[in-house]
């Protein structure tokens, strides 16, 4: 008996998966200056109508990622963009590029025998997000394992 497909978390990109949003992210991060009076704090304060701007259209483009008892999701709105079985990959990966760091945001890189089989980009608190991956892909693969013994021990 298959079971139904069930969400387990949802996270939703950072801004920092615009080009724009990490070149400001590295201006964001400079600490020279005097206590909040730094370079950063006051590209940042300058910048707000930008990231404004840039934090409305990721919302009205629909993205997210999703992660069920089944896969790992990249979703625009209700549509599967792309997906990995828990079952697909074998590693993950999160690296961060240039100005992600100041946004606390990473892409999470999912692998199978090396190979990137799904990136999804800017992901806010990557570890986080990578552990439940990674623990849910643990279960399920050991679980199959378990019914794949339990079949072969009934036959």
């Amino acid at each position: 008996m298959e079971q139904a497909e069930v969400p387990v978390m949802t996270v939703w990109p950072s801004v920092a998966r615009y080009w724009l949003s990490r070149f400001l992210g590295e201006i964001f991060a400079n600490r020279f200056g005097w206590y909040v009076f730094t370079v950063g704090n006051l590209a940042a304060l300058a910048a707000t109508p930008i990231g404004l701007i840039l934090y409305f259209w990721r919302v009205a483009q629909g993205i997210s990622y999703r992660l069920t008892n089944r896969r790992v999701m990249e979703m625009r709105f209700a549509d599967v963009r792309q997906a990995v079985a828990l079952d697909g990959f074998d590693t993950i990966v999160v690296e961060q590029l240039p100005g992600q760091p100041w946004y606390q945001a990473g892409d999470l890189v999912f692998l199978k025998n090396g190979a990137e089989v799904l990136r999804l980009e800017s992901v806010r608190h990557p570890e986080s997000f990578r552990q439940t991956c990674w623990k849910s892909h643990q279960a399920h693969v050991q679980v199959r394992q378990a019914l794949g013994r339990e079949v072969v021990r009934a036959g």
